[in-house]
């Protein structure tokens, strides 16, 4: 992108994280158009166009989330390169995008470590999985960590922890003495479970009419602390990962004829030329090794 000046680039970035000009206009500390001007500036030195207004929305076009990615990336190196002249005394902050499970039971002691040595170093985003590999991809996000179904080809992805899926229940449930239960045991149980649209419902669905397993919908509930909450009051049991700690008056109880979820690590392949990142993600895999 010859001729296109660095503080263009760095303030589309910062309009690409926002999408709202008012906002990124104070982030930026100019006036909204002074933004403007500069974004209608840079489209043009693009030759396309790179975002537009849906309903009352701005998005990206799909130039505009590859130009993000650039400027992203060329922000990245600009602050590196800075760092090691000793220009600037602190460092951009790595963004980690991982969703409730993840940074509840499988990421809590790294970021708790990580932010009592370096305060400040990280920088949170809470998505979904497919929000995740989005943020990923554009650059928005340094890593990401999810259960993933599928592995995305265009990431590279490494596995850090792996859980059995597990039924919790109130301890005076019918099978909370058991030491294992398979989906048939689950037959007629009114069940705590996601929004339909989430893959863990989707998977836990496919599985149960696999079976041939008859089971209702208690309630459905958005995040672990709810779900969990929920089957502490008597609404229902629900099927989580292992990695939950029950609550009290809560047990859990594997799962035999469900399979193991496992959670992977996503990044772009330039992204661990940055040593912070391969750091961070030494320290995930050491503090959520896989069993």
């Amino acid at each position: 992108m010859d001729g296109i000046s660095s503080d263009a680039l760095s303030a589309f970035a910062v309009f690409a994280d926002h999408l709202n000009l008012t906002r990124a206009a104070a982030v930026l500390r100019i006036s909204q158009p002074a933004l403007h001007a500069k974004l209608a500036t840079l489209a043009r030195q693009v030759g396309r166009p790179l975002y537009s207004r849906v309903g009352r929305r701005l998005v990206l076009t799909a130039d505009g989330e590859a130009v993000a990615r650039f400027a992203r990336d060329h922000d990245d190196r600009l602050g590196r390169f800075l760092e090691e002249l000793k220009v600037t005394p602190t460092s951009r902050p790595i963004v980690l995008a991982a969703g409730h499970a993840a940074y509840m039971h499988v990421l809590a002691d790294v970021i708790r470590t990580t932010l009592a040595e370096r305060p400040g170093s990280l920088r949170l985003l809470h998505t979904h999985r497919h929000q995740m590999l989005a943020a990923v991809r554009t650059g928005r996000a340094h890593l990401g960590v999810s259960a993933l179904d599928v592995l995305p080809d265009d990431l590279v992805v490494s596995p850090v922890a792996t859980y059995p899926q597990v039924l919790l229940a109130p301890a005076g449930h019918r099978l909370a003495g058991r030491h294992a239960v398979t989906l048939a045991d689950l037959g007629g149980e009114e069940m705590v479970v996601p929004p339909p649209s989430r893959p863990f419902r989707v998977n836990l669905e496919r599985s149960m009419r696999a079976a041939r397993v008859p089971w209702t919908v208690a309630v459905e509930a958005e995040g672990w602390p709810l779900t969990i909450h929920f089957v502490a009051l008597g609404v229902g049991v629900t099927v989580v990962s292992g990695c939950v700690t029950p609550s009290p008056g809560l047990t859990t109880i594997p799962i035999t004829d469900l399979p193991d979820v496992t959670y992977y690590a996503a990044h772009r392949p330039s992204t661990l030329d940055d040593p912070r990142v391969a750091d961070l993600l030494a320290a995930v895999r050491a503090t959520a090794a896989p069993r």
